[in-house]
């Protein structure tokens, strides 16, 4: 039998703990962290104790890890945007292969320094892209690769932000002000370029982008909210972003999951939204103590009251339209040519009544239309000859980015452990690309101009 692979894990927050975390213990064959950096207290302890970790590697930060002599197989590093680069710089002339949460850093120097620390040094650098590891994605892709669309000619991609969604993390959340975290085109909309390149199979050669943060700030402030949504809103039963629809009564998760293919999910969501006092009554108080993603973010103490006091108290309690730093955009379009002729272009925005993402792809032969919706999702296919409409796939969402998420888990623990250590469908290189091309959107944007990608590879 393979031994599994040794880990250690920086940063156990949601993506280390609950994604990459939760993976390893389903998959003890597979791969077993051995040790954690995290600053915070509960959350090394409670990750330390769920993985059966010794106290002596257990420790407050990266810094003090990388203090002792190699002593795993892999790091994978989960910290916030702007602690991505030095512990994966550190790690990797440590001699560990390194899986990196997107972006890979919030510069475009130590974007380019990451590149060239894995390269120097042959150890793997794999990044968080997700989506090209969902069946979803890989199976247009593969459409495109086999030919049947003939010759690529467009892309036009959509990330359409629920709005609870985009109020949670670009808000509220870590990601409201681009000086503390990343401009949002990088931090969330990566993944979107990855998917652009990878399937235009060129590197951009010239990219335009507009977008603008156009609903948020003080003059759309309703008259007469109060600092926190809980001290008693005069529009709260109409606000999409009171804090305690998100927090405490799940409406948006609810209306999702009555859309879901589980069908006593579907009657439990139906039932609640109907009747809200049905919360307090077994088996509905699963909806009273939900501690899942966003809520899980708000506080440590996820218990009734603790979600109160955290709403009493922090950014994710704050009305929206008070949060004065928030300058993240809430909408921005991407145009780019690709240096093989193909175009394409992408469309952000945190205003949808549904999260997912649309596509269409257009070739010489036919027509690409994809839905990659948490309602499900569904890629056809329209043959220009004979008019004719094939679906390619349908089903339902399936759990942790379309399944992506555990996707490049398994990806990586074979690319550590293979023979050929090159064939990483996301690595540095291939990675920096869709960074380079969130830069050059950026720029592009705040100063106006059509940028020319080779002066982003200078």
């Amino acid at each position: 039998m393979i031994k599994p692979l040794t880990a250690i894990l920086i940063g156990a927050g949601e993506r280390g703990a609950d994604v990459f975390g939760e993976y390893a213990l389903r998959n003890p064959d597979e791969i077993r962290f051995i040790a954690v950096a995290e600053p915070l207290d509960k959350r090394r302890n409670s990750f330390s104790s769920k993985h059966f970790i010794e106290q002596k590697n257990c420790f407050k930060s990266w810094e003090q890890l990388f203090e002792k002599d190699k002593f795993a197989d892999v790091v994978i590093v989960t910290t916030q945007d702007q602690l991505h680069f030095q512990p994966a710089i550190l790690a990797m002339k440590k001699g560990y292969d390194v899986l990196l949460e997107k972006p890979m850093a919030t510069t475009l120097e130590e974007c380019k320094e990451l590149v060239n620390v894995s390269e120097k040094t042959s150890q793997i650098l794999q990044i968080g892209h997700v989506l090209r590891y969902t069946p979803f994605f890989s199976s247009i892709n593969n459409l495109i690769v086999s030919g049947k669309i003939g010759d690529l000619v467009n892309i036009s991609l959509r990330e359409n932000v629920a709005s609870f969604h985009y109020s949670h993390s670009f808000a509220r959340g870590n990601w409201h002000n681009r000086d503390k975290s990343s401009p949002m085109i990088l931090a969330k909309s990566c993944h979107d370029l990855d998917i652009l390149f990878w399937y235009a199979n060129s590197r951009a050669s010239k990219i335009s982008s507009f977008g603008s943060q156009a609903h948020f700030g003080k003059s759309n402030m309703p008259e007469g909210a109060p600092e926190f949504c809980i001290e008693g809103c005069p529009i709260s039963k109409s606000c999409l972003y009171h804090a305690p629809r998100i927090y405490l009564d799940i409406i948006p998760l609810l209306q999702i999951a009555k859309q879901g293919s589980k069908g006593f999910t579907r009657f439990i969501a139906k039932a609640v939204l109907r009747f809200p006092r049905l919360k307090n009554i077994p088996p509905f108080t699963k909806i009273r103590d939900y501690s899942g993603w966003p809520v899980s973010a708000i506080s440590d103490d996820l218990s009734v009251e603790g979600k109160k006091k955290a709403l009493q108290s922090n950014n994710y309690g704050r009305c929206v339209y008070r949060i004065t730093d928030h300058d993240t955009v809430d909408h921005q379009v991407v145009n780019v040519e690709f240096e093989n002729k193909v175009t394409a272009t992408f469309t952000m925005q945190g205003f949808s009544h549904e999260e997912g993402r649309t596509l269409r792809i257009d070739g010489t032969k036919g027509t690409i239309i994809g839905e990659f919706l948490h309602s499900g999702d569904k890629i056809t296919f329209n043959d220009s000859l004979t008019g004719k409409e094939e679906v390619i796939r349908k089903t339902g969402m399936s759990d942790g980015h379309g399944g992506g998420d555990e996707g490049i888990m398994k990806a990586f623990i074979r690319n550590v452990g293979g023979e050929d250590r090159t064939k990483v469908l996301t690595d540095a290189r291939a990675s920096l690309e869709s960074h380079l091309m969130a830069f050059a959107a950026d720029i592009s944007r705040l100063e106006e101009r059509v940028v020319k990608m080779d002066e982003m590879r200078k």
